[in-house]
């Protein structure tokens, strides 16, 4: 009986290497692949939309330009321009692009039934076509063949991804490859003579937003005395965030918040924080993206996490009214002293905090400081980086702002001994400049797309009236702030009225 296993065996042994042999080289190399452990199938790089998301996904892009394939899934041509369209796709789409926020690429299926009118309103005549403009544009829009200054125009030499990425380096005026990488940015511009680039940051402070919260998850930080501190400073965002989905998210974690994290739980249950609160997307679905913008140093280790939260507190200051400053002020200290991981920033930046001895009786005073505060720490960070070479030689530590974004913020700039500056500020001019710069300007590429619109939920207001039963600040202001999200023109009214209203606090004891 062995015997017989022994011939049947070697006969399948030859009969299977009969039947590789007979096989054409390139079949045998794909094989190897399929039998291959590290054989991965890649996901694909473009973003497939439909008519449910076509709109929204393109309204929300960060990107300056789009570019939509049109196609049909039975098509030879289009399968076979797939891989083409991919290649270019990885250059610009998905957290690990090379050269991310430029380009959105996505493609539509006008095979699918789902998208008949949607391929209509773009008068689909071939597969596959291509279709280049504004993202904005693309929202709600469409394009006729007859059309002369339609700002959406078809790709008319795109048939393979080298021209079709000559084709957008043409449009772009760069000079991208096929074989970038991810990403020292030699190539990238610095903004910081460029006001108009602080507008791009709103993505940067969505993002930052959300890693500081998933920090804080990941790290379990929500502890019975780190709670209030984070309840404060989740009310100061629903108010004064700079995006809507932000403020949004922040009203909706604050609604929750003790049911999420009972004030009266155990410390070992509190401080599992990424259970309870970590399902929560408190800047939406899409965030974060993985890569900056405003925000992006020339190396991958360089500005990133770190600026963009000091843009979100910058924008956090310009927007609050006078008598939210203390308020604003507390909040923002404690909760780097209880929620920034980087030790040695967190006790240089709460020492600043604990060195102001009376309370901010008006929000350009607090504006003001933490501009001063954030002009010491690149004066520290200044002689370190120098030091010890770890600085982004594109986006080195600077006095802010510098002279070519506000000469007028200048009255005199000495040279001390030791090669740095001391500078005489006009603080009228610097706080104008920092409303408009942090407020105004960073909210404009909002407004053009049209999503600052205020918007009131039917009984929104009743459920934060009795969200959180740890009120940490007066009643009137915990309550107008949560209220402010809901109702953001409105009731802001309200809460101006309030804190006016109020008498001065008493003279507040610092941490």
């Amino acid at each position: 009986m062995s015997q017989i296993f022994r011939i049947l065996s070697l006969n399948l042994l030859l009969l299977l290497s009969f039947k590789a042999a007979s096989f054409p080289s390139g079949s045998r190399s794909i094989l190897r692949d399929i039998s291959s452990s590290d054989n991965v199938v890649k996901p694909d790089y473009a973003v497939d939309l439909n008519i449910t998301n076509f709109d929204s996904v393109l309204r929300d892009t960060p990107a300056t330009f789009a570019i939509v394939e049109f196609f049909a899934h039975w098509c030879p041509a289009c399968r076979n321009y797939k891989p083409h369209y991919e290649k270019v796709a990885r250059l610009f789409n998905g957290p690990d692009a090379v050269h991310p926020g430029i380009v959105l690429m996505a493609r539509v299926d006008c095979a699918s039934k789902i998208n008949n009118k949607l391929c209509d309103r773009f008068s689909i005549s071939h597969y596959p076509m291509l279709f280049w403009g504004p993202p904005s544009k693309f929202v709600a829009g469409g394009w006729e063949p007859k059309e002369e200054k339609s700002e959406i125009r078809v790709i008319d030499d795109g048939r393979t991804a080298e021209h079709l990425l000559n084709w957008i380096n043409k449009q772009l005026g760069s000079s991208y490859h096929l074989d970038d990488q991810k990403f020292e940015n030699e190539h990238l511009p610095s903004n910081v003579s460029d006001p108009g680039q602080i507008a791009r940051a709103v993505y940067d402070v969505e993002e930052a937003t959300t890693i500081a919260f998933d920090i804080i998850f990941e790290h379990k930080m929500i502890k019975s005395e780190t709670r209030a501190s984070l309840i404060k400073f989740l009310q100061l965002l629903v108010a004064h965030h700079p995006s809507k989905r932000c403020r949004k998210g922040s009203a909706e974690v604050l609604v929750s918040f003790d049911d999420l994290c009972p004030p009266n739980e155990k410390l070992e249950a509190l401080s599992n924080g990424k259970d309870m609160l970590g399902n929560f997307q408190i800047c939406g679905k899409d965030v974060p993206r993985g890569y900056w913008m405003f925000c992006r140093g020339s190396k991958n280790d360089t500005r990133g996490f770190s600026c963009g939260l000091w843009v979100l507190l910058h924008s956090l200051s310009v927007r609050i009214e006078d008598g939210e400053s203390q308020f604003a002020f507390t909040t923002i200290c404690d909760f780097i002293h209880n929620f920034f991981i980087c030790e040695e920033c967190r006790q240089h930046f709460y020492k600043m905090c604990s060195s102001v001895d009376r309370p901010f009786d008006s929000s350009r005073d607090f504006v003001l400081w933490l501009w001063s505060a954030h002009n010491k720490v690149n004066e520290r960070l200044m002689k370190e980086e120098a030091s010890l070479g770890t600085d982004d030689p594109k986006f080195p530590k600077i006095i802010w702002p510098p002279r070519q974004l506000c000469s007028s913020c200048y009255l005199s700039d000495d040279q001390r001994d030791d090669g740095t500056s001391r500078v005489a500020w006009n603080k009228d001019e610097v706080y104008s400049f920092l409303t408009n710069y942090y407020g105004k300007t960073l909210a404009s590429l909002y407004k053009e797309k049209g999503v600052l619109l205020s918007e009131v939920t039917d009984g929104a207001i009743e459920d934060l009236v009795a969200s959180t039963n740890a009120v940490v600040v007066p009643v009137g202001a915990a309550l107008a702030i949560a209220l402010a999200s809901c109702a953001f023109g409105a009731l802001a009214c309200y809460w101006r009225s309030q804190q006016k209203s109020r008498k001065p606090r008493r003279k507040p004891e610092l941490r």
